[in-house]
């Protein structure tokens, strides 16, 4: 498996998982995750200038290929995508002592290449390009179901810093 930095060209690639991850979750919990139906067209949007940013993460994973002549982070052919995180640097509130942190919004695997690696090899090259960038905390949410991505995460040095809570208002309880 290779990681690289993703480029413009990855872009057509990714947006079906970004589907496929926004789907997920909103089966997990319609109430917290349900997204606009133009999601994928906004990710389409943003992911161009997270790709151009110096202080976004923005990477792809795929097998790696013994082709001669394509490189890792060469934009021509090369193997299908298998996975992609994509993370930027956030302000934090200004009470706090940490005034920015890198957020992992998305971290997705192609379920045929799950468990083989290829999540923690995303996850610890965020951590360590935001290491790079300085930035003094890494940060992300994941959904109470996914007992995989907790493993993952917590191979990587994360820990549980805060419970997220829910409460929906209908008009019973408005």
């Amino acid at each position: 498996m290779v990681v690289r930095p993703a480029v413009l060209s990855d872009i057509p690639d990714i947006l079906p998982m970004v589907a496929a991850i926004c789907a997920l979750h909103e089966s997990w919990d319609p109430a917290r995750y349900a997204a606009r139906g133009d999601v994928v067209e906004m990710y389409a949007r943003w992911l161009p200038e997270r790709a151009q940013d110096p202080r976004s993460v923005f990477l792809v994973g795929h097998e790696r290929t013994d082709r001669a002549g394509v490189t890792d982070a060469d934009a021509g052919p090369r193997p299908g995508l298998l996975g992609f995180l994509i993370a930027s640097v956030e302000r934090a509130i200004p009470i706090y002592r940490v005034a920015e942190f890198g957020f992992v919004h998305d971290l997705w695997v192609e379920p045929a290449a799950r468990g083989r690696g290829l999540g923690e090899m995303l996850a610890r090259a965020a951590i360590d390009r935001f290491r790079r960038i300085g930035v003094a905390q890494v940060r992300l949410e994941t959904s109470l179901a996914n007992d995989g991505a907790r493993r993952l995460f917590e191979r990587a040095g994360f820990r549980v810093a805060t419970i997220d809570m829910l409460l929906e208002l209908t008009p019973e309880t408005r």
